[in-house]
Formats: structure tokens, C-alpha cells, sequence
């Protein structure tokens, strides 16, 4: 079996570690008390206090033990430092000692004489007793570690400290859908550490308390606790923690929505009038944009401009930019690395082009301006940044970009379009055989070898658990290089992966769309003619307004088996809360279709695990990407281009497509649609075909030979001595043979030296007009100039322009 590496507080991702100290900042744990009254009783009232109910023993061989360790540790504790029974402890070591805080009242002991066998145990017992009573609390991470007092602490506290709460979380526990026995057991001694920890009862705990623990155990145990969630749920259930607070820890961890200032101090911009000015900027432009557009506008201001620009240039402090730095950086922002396999199986990175290259010029071009328009209204705040923008208008022109997106979608569809059979046949395939092997490794006990969908397998002996946290686990062997198999995992990728591929090309919806179909998204709608009942199907608004969906009987199938596999006992979906990744916010819990049981609690699927679901299918088909040949990626958004060219291509008219698509602008939905050459050829012979069906038949009868004859003479009529006559077939010139007037004439380059001489001799007569008085002459002599001298232009245009060079002779070097 495979160890994950170790994930430690130090460790952690920078993102994974903001959002928990976030929710540590929201929610604070109790500080540790230094003192209070328990911890300040003699020795005789806390003698008293122990020696009666409900400390006293039953047995009264356990009990002299109890009695006999109490009172060396008192006696150990006494001759520490400190006026409270918790400053002994803390300074006696036994903190620092961890584990092995036994040694140091045994060293004591050894030196006053009053060791014996049994004292170990006893010493254990005796500080659990006093924890009990209150006198001492020790750290967290010492109780996380010291295995030997908290393994019983929760029932001992149980006992003597908070009956009541203690029933009320173990019938909970029992009570709660799911939940190993391992995990009811952490549950208890998680909530007795705490309560050991902070002092208090069940009802004082808090949601900071919770949060504090798993930290904890992680940097002290170097795990994380799998069933961490459980007991925030479960505390939460109870009614215990802050009315704040949200149902789920993992609610409670995500991140959410930043602050102007955290999104821009993301990127450690240098320059602090720059950063102000650009946290300023956003907080403008707040109340008229979303957060997931707030989010983009930070990005590509704070890192892809102005971080890119003080990693180049470190002194860089204006926003006017000098030309040569503009212009190094809008061409640094062309491509970006792009790691890449090699034929070898070695990574290298490349340089691609930036796909965000257009929206991250109209950003900064948009900042630029939005700054000049607000000096106008207030040139107290903006009118200093007001400089020269680096971005010009003809940059940020859109239609080279949407061409280019509209070629790149194109090539997706029509290389995946064809291939999409085969991928349905794959899902249909890896849901079936993960099921049947799931159903046949069940039916075999451990160790047995079964043999279900052509594979052979063997229930693993090294994971006897069926359950871990909660969730169901099928360990087998005899997987491809000897590899363990959850099968129970294979099962539940293969069938989301099939869900989702059939919901997506039947509906063509957006991946968010998807994620919030409910059980209340199926309608019904009656028709007034004929009273017939249609199934649609309620798609929530994402970036439009809501829409309905015919269900076809094939969606119908996909969403009943759906339904099926997510309803409770009762009959009922679960209701389980959503994360919009958009906005970073939570939604209120709605019965989901595409939910999953995830430990001890059902959890929504987000849109990460859907793409490693579609990836792991797109795996067993075979499919290779003919870009650069690796396997064929499938996204989501595919289906929707694929959906869209399918529904048009089969007949449906675009704005029909529209409807569906939930597009506001008909431009959109036939951008979607890919063109392809064949279905091009086959409209523009289908367009003559039905053009000749409505024209006269006789047009198209066989021509006699005498109209074949002066057809082709046409032809020859309209030689001419300068070159040849463009006028139609059948139609008499216009300007009576005057061919140097006519704009149909068309000059031959071999005659150019003819035309040449009739300008010659144009000149010649008007100056001979002019002499002679002929004024009426003149003027008609003119435009035949004007016409001769257009035919020399025609003539120069149309021949290859050519120039000689003297190159001189070559001498011979000596």
C-alpha cells in the first residue's frame, strides 16, 4: 500500500494555510486560563473532593491504587514551584517531557525513596483524576500526544465533570447516519481534550476550539485526522457552537470572498503608492462588477501588469511608462511556460501563446482611462495618475482574438464531435464493470479470489475495515502491477463520470448549471391541447436567466437512475450546501442530484472532482489528442459546443438554440457552432439546386447550333485594335466604339505603344484646336485624352514594376 507524504502546518500550500488562519481569525479558540479557583484548593479540600463520589472506585483493589498514585503526585507536585497547583505542573518539565512525562515524578520519587512497581500506571490514573477534578488542564499538544491519559479521559470525565453532555454527544453519536465505531471513539476523545485542555463543559466549547484541535494533532502527530469533520458536525448538531458558525467545517475553511487588499496583496507588489492606487481602483469599481470579475480585474492588474513590470524594472515607481518598457512588456505578454511532455517522457517547458492576452491589455487599458474620466469628477484623488496610456485603441481590437477563439473552438468541436460514441460507450462500459466487480467483491469473503467482468481479483487480507471514516472501502488485489484496488472508488468514479458525460450532451448546460440540478429541478408542464403531460427540466440561472429543457426519454432514464442512488431510506434526497467557485460563497443546503457520500457526511461534487471523474474515463478510450498527441482532453464546456453544432447541424433553427443554449445574443449561440468544409460544399450545391428549380426550365434546354455560333462570335466581336470589350453577352457598346472613353474597355499590354500614339496625336489636335480657334472641338478631344491617358495608367498598374541596377564591373583584387 502506497503512503501519502506528510502534510504539516509548515508544509501546507499557501492558499490551503490563508484560508485556515482565516478561519481561526473569524472564529478565535479560548485562550488557556492561568488561573481559577479549582486549581487554587489545598491539598485537604481536593483530598476530599476525590475521596468521594463520583471519584470512588468500585473495585477496591483499583482504588487503593488510585489512592496511592494521587498521593505520590501530589506529593511530587507540592515540591514544585508555583502557588497553583497548574504552575507546579507547568514548571515541573513534565510538559516538555511529552510522552515520557512519567520519568520526571519518577526520578522524584526514586530520590525520596517511594517508588514501586505498579507506580507507572498509577501516576497515569492519578493525573487523569486530577484533570477530572479540574486542578491541573494541560496543553493541547501534550494531551494530543499523551496516548496513556487520553485514552479513557472521556469516559472518566463523563463520570465526574459533565454527565448530562456527555449522554447527549454519545446518543448523537449513536444516532448519526454513517459513523464508524472508530470514529464515535474519536469523536468522544476529542471532545474530552478539549474539554481537559480549555476547562468548561460540553456547552462551552467553541467553534475556535474545534478549529484549534485538528492543527494541532496535525503539527503534533504528523497526520491529518481523518475524521476531523465529525465532531465540528456533530457538536454543531447539538446546538454548541457559535450561532455564526456554518453547518460544516469545511464551510467554515473556505476561503470566501478577499477584501480589495487581500486580492492585491497576493502578489507582493513593491511599490506601495501602486499598490494603494490599484486597491483604491477596485474598490471603484466594486459595486458594478462580480466578485468572479473583481477577481480577474486584480489578477491581471496586480500580476500581470504591474508585477510583471517591477520584476523587470525594480525601480519602476509611475505609471507612466517610458515606450521601450511598454512595449518589452506587452511583448512578454504575448506567450506564457507551459510544461509539456516529451517523446522521452521527460517534462520540458515551453512558450505558448497567452490565451488572456486581449482581456489583459483592455484591463489595463480600461484602468488607464477609468483614471483620466475620474480626474474630471474628482482631480483632488486622481488627476497625479493621470499619464499617457500604455495601450492604444487599435491593440485591444477584438476581432483578430475573436476570430482566432472562434477557429480554436472549431478545431475542438470537429475533432471531438465525431469521437463522442465513443466516449458514451466508454462511460456506459466503466459504470457496468465497476459495478458488477463492486457486487461480486462484496458477495467474497477476505482472502477469497473471485473472478467478475473478465477480471480476476482477491480480497485484500491488509484492509479487513469495510469502513474508513465513514466511507465504505473494497480493497482487492490482482490489479494491473500487483496494485491494490478500492474497488468501492472505482465504482463511484465510473458512474459520475457516466452521469455527467450523459446530462452534458442531452442538455448542453454549463458545468455550474450541472452541479446545481436539484430533485426540485424536475417539473412537469401539461399541454392545453391535447393534456398531455412533458417532464422539463428547471435549469438555475448562471450567467442568464433561468430556462426550461425538454426531458427526453433518454435525460428522463440518466436523472431517475441518479435519484435513485442519491435518495435516502426515506425516500428523500439529502440536502447538502454547494460552493459557488465564482463568487466564493456558499449556498443554502438544496436537495442536489450530483452528491456523493464523502466519509460521514454527503457533500456536493464539485467541479475539480467532476474533471478528474471525466479524465479517468477519457483514459480507458484511447482517445489522442492529434494536437500534440497525447490523450484527448474532454471538458465539460465541450459538450455544449458539441451540443449546440449537433442541434443545429440536425435541423434546428439557431434561435430555438438560443432558447436552450441560455444565450442573450443569437451571435453567441452561432459562434458556438462549428462550420465544417463538407457541410459548406453541400449548401452551396443544395442553394444552385433550388436557384435552377425556380428559374424557367427553358433556360436550361441544349443550345442549337446556329445560337452556339453566335455565342462564340460575341466573343470575337469585342477584339478591338487596343485591346478587348468587357460589355455582356447581347448588349451593343454604349459609346459607339469610342474604346479609349469606355470604362469596359480592357487594353492590351501589346498594344500599349498604339495607345501611346493616339495620346500623341490627341495632344497634337488640341493644340492645333486651340491655334485655329476650334473651342468645340477642344472639349471632346479632352475627355478622349483623359480616357487614353486612364488606359496607360490601367496598363502600368496591372505590369510588374522593375528596376535596373548597376552593379558596375567586378575588379580583380591584387
Amino acid at each position: 500500500m502506497t503512503v501519502a507524504a506528510v502534510t504539516t502546518p509548515a508544509t501546507w500550500p499557501p492558499r490551503q494555510k490563508s484560508m485556515r488562519e482565516s478561519a481561526r481569525a473569524r472564529f478565535p479558540a479560548r485562550a488557556e486560563a492561568l488561573n481559577w479557583p479549582a486549581t487554587c484548593r489545598s491539598r485537604e479540600e481536593i483530598w476530599t473532593q476525590v475521596t468521594s463520589p463520583p471519584f470512588v472506585l468500585a473495585d477496591a483493589g483499583t482504588e487503593s491504587k488510585r489512592i496511592r498514585g494521587l498521593t505520590r503526585l501530589l506529593g511530587w507536585l507540592e515540591s514544585q514551584p508555583g502557588a497553583t497547583w497548574q504552575d507546579r505542573w507547568r514548571n515541573s518539565g513534565a510538559e516538555v517531557a511529552g510522552v515520557a512525562w512519567r520519568q520526571v515524578p519518577l526520578r522524584w520519587l526514586d530520590d525520596h525513596g517511594r517508588r514501586s512497581r505498579w507506580l507507572p500506571a498509577e501516576l497515569s490514573a492519578a493525573l487523569k483524576v486530577m484533570i477530572c477534578a479540574d486542578l491541573i488542564r494541560p496543553s493541547l499538544s501534550w494531551l494530543v500526544a499523551a496516548a496513556s491519559v487520553k485514552g479513557a479521559l472521556a469516559g472518566d470525565l463523563a463520570k465526574t465533570r459533565d454527565s448530562a453532555g456527555f449522554a447527549r454527544l454519545t446518543t448523537r453519536c449513536d444516532g448519526h447516519p454513517g459513523i464508524s465505531a472508530r470514529a464515535r471513539l474519536r469523536t468522544l476523545q476529542r471532545t474530552s481534550v478539549i474539554i481537559a485542555a480549555k476547562g468548561g463543559s460540553l456547552t462551552d466549547i467553541t467553534a475556535g476550539d474545534v478549529l484549534e484541535l485538528p492543527d494541532v494533532e496535525t503539527e503534533v502527530l504528523a497526520g491529518w485526522p481523518g475524521d476531523g469533520p465529525m465532531l465540528y458536525q456533530i457538536l454543531h448538531e447539538l446546538g454548541i457552537l457559535d450561532r455564526q458558525a456554518p453547518a460544516r467545517l469545511r464551510e467554515l475553511r473556505t476561503g470566501g470572498q478577499k477584501t480589495p487588499d487581500e486580492l492585491i496583496d497576493r502578489y507582493q507588489l513593491t511599490c506601495r503608492p501602486i499598490r494603494d492606487l490599484l486597491v483604491d481602483y477596485r474598490q471603484e469599481r466594486q459595486p458594478g462588477l462580480d466578485y468572479n470579475s473583481l477577481r480577474a480585474l486584480a489578477y491581471y492588474l496586480g500580476n500581470r501588469f504591474w508585477k510583471d513590470l517591477e520584476l523587470h524594472h525594480p525601480d519602476l515607481d509611475s505609471l507612466h511608462l517610458p515606450v521601450e518598457v511598454a512595449a518589452a512588456w506587452r511583448q512578454r505578454l504575448l506567450t506564457q511556460p507551459k510544461t509539456v511532455m516529451t517523446k522521452d517522457g521527460q517534462k520540458s517547458v515551453v512558450s505558448v501563446p497567452r490565451v488572456s492576452y486581449g482581456q489583459c491589455l483592455t484591463s489595463v487599458r480600461s484602468f488607464y482611462l477609468d483614471l483620466s474620466q475620474w480626474a474630471i469628477e474628482d482631480p483632488a484623488r486622481w488627476a497625479h495618475w493621470v499619464v499617457p496610456c500604455p495601450v492604444s485603441q487599435d491593440e485591444i481590437g477584438n476581432r483578430k482574438f475573436v476570430r482566432r477563439r472562434k477557429a480554436r473552438m472549431d478545431a475542438r468541436t470537429r475533432e471531438r464531435l465525431p469521437v463522442l460514441p465513443v466516449l458514451v460507450r466508454t462511460v456506459d462500459r466503466r459504470r457496468k464493470t465497476a459495478e458488477e466487480l463492486l457486487h461480486a467483491s462484496r458477495q467474497a469473503e477476505l482472502g477469497d479470489t473471485f473472478t467478475a467482468a473478465g477480471q480476476t481479483l482477491t480480497r485484500s487480507l491488509l484492509a479487513p475495515s469495510t469502513t474508513v471514516c465513514g466511507t465504505p472501502k473494497i480493497w482487492v488485489d490482482g490489479g494491473p502491477g500487483g496494485k491494490r484496488r478500492d474497488l468501492w472508488h472505482e465504482e463511484e468514479y465510473a458512474f459520475w463520470a457516466w452521469a455527467a458525460v450523459e446530462v452534458l450532451r442531452f442538455t448542453g448546460i454549463r458545468i455550474e448549471e450541472l452541479l446545481e440540478i436539484g430533485h426540485h429541478s424536475l417539473v412537469q408542464y401539461r399541454l392545453p391541447a391535447t393534456g398531455e403531460l412533458v417532464p422539463l427540466l428547471q435549469i438555475a440561472p448562471s450567467k442568464t436567466a433561468e430556462r426550461l429543457l425538454v426531458v427526453s426519454p433518454e435525460l428522463a432514464d440518466v436523472l431517475s437512475t441518479i435519484i435513485q442512488r442519491v435518495r435516502e431510506p426515506s425516500g428523500a434526497v439529502p440536502l447538502v450546501p454547494a460552493y459557488d467557485w465564482h463568487e466564493c460563497v456558499w449556498m443554502p443546503p438544496a436537495p442536489l442530484l450530483f452528491q456523493r457520500r464523502f466519509r460521514t457526511e454527503n457533500r456536493s461534487i464539485n467541479h475539480g472532482t467532476l474533471r478528474k471523474m471525466l479524465q479517468a474515463a477519457l483514459a480507458d478510450t484511447g482517445l489522442v489528442d492529434a494536437a500534440d498527441g497525447g490523450p484527448l482532453n474532454y471538458t465539460p464546456h465541450d459538450f455544449r459546443q458539441v451540443f449546440i453544432t449537433d442541434a443545429i447541424m440536425n435541423g434546428l433553427p439557431p434561435h430555438i438554440a438560443q432558447i436552450i443554449a441560455g444565450h442573450r445574443d443569437i451571435n453567441v449561440t452561432l459562434g458556438y457552432k462549428a462550420i465544417y468544409p463538407d457541410e459548406a460544399i453541400q449548401a452551396r450545391l443544395a442553394f444552385l439546386a433550388r436557384r435552377r428549380s425556380l428559374r424557367p426550365s427553358e433556360e436550361y434546354r441544349v443550345p442549337t447550333d446556329a445560337e452556339w455560333e453566335e455565342f462564340l462570335g460575341h466573343f470575337e466581336r469585342r477584339k478591338v485594335a487596343t485591346g478587348l470589350c468587357g460589355r455582356a453577352y447581347s448588349t451593343p457598346c454604349i459609346h459607339e466604339n469610342a474604346r479609349l472613353r469606355c470604362s469596359m474597355h480592357w487594353p492590351a499590354p501589346a498594344q500599349r505603344t498604339r495607345i501611346v500614339e493616339i495620346r500623341d496625336n490627341l495632344i497634337d489636335r488640341i493644340a492645333e484646336a486651340d491655334r485655329e480657334g476650334w473651342l468645340g472641338e477642344v472639349e471632346g478631344l479632352n475627355i478622349s485624352l483623359a480616357g487614353a491617358n486612364d488606359k496607360l495608367a490601367q496598363l502600368d498598374r496591372r505590369s510588374p514594376t522593375t528596376t535596373t541596377i548597376d552593379l558596375g564591373m567586378p575588379a580583380r583584387q591584387r
